[in-house]
């Protein structure tokens, strides 16, 4: 099996200083596989290393580091085929992951599974999104 982890550049305006996190826990932000792009559980977390307190901004930054992502990989958010997302309080939380998650993901939708957890990482995070995209040519 060949595979290809994809790296996030050194200049990277939407990942910053947080990009060290991939070498200091010793994981790829996103691995090609068999015409699939596995993308690592990617939080809300500025490039500065702050977090929001808003689920919604959480989200939206979440969202926009998997976009940043895919376009490394010449793909947009429609490219979605399976995504995961974990929510600490998802009963509180829900309503203002949902208004910013549709804002950005458009159809075609991809399948989305909402799991709810105790916590993440770091304690004032909400929430954490892993995902798959489908290439356009499997052959990749």
């Amino acid at each position: 099996m060949t595979t290809y982890a994809v790296e996030i550049p050194a200049d990277s305006e939407v990942f910053g200083e947080t990009r060290g996190a991939f070498t200091r826990f010793g994981y790829s932000a996103a691995v090609r596989a068999h015409g699939l792009l596995y993308i690592a559980g990617t939080i809300g977390r500025r490039a500065d290393g702050t977090v929001p307190e808003s689920i919604e901004e959480q989200t939206e930054i979440a969202i926009r580091r998997i976009e940043k992502i895919l376009r490394l990989e010449n793909l947009d958010l429609t490219a979605l085929v399976d995504v995961t997302s974990y929510h600490v309080d998802i009963h509180r939380h829900l309503p203002g992951f949902s208004e910013a998650k549709q804002r950005l993901i458009t159809p075609p939708f991809p399948a989305w599974s909402m799991i709810g957890v105790d916590g993440l990482a770091s304690p004032e995070l909400l929430i954490e999104i892993r995902a798959t995209a489908a290439y356009p040519d499997a052959s990749r």
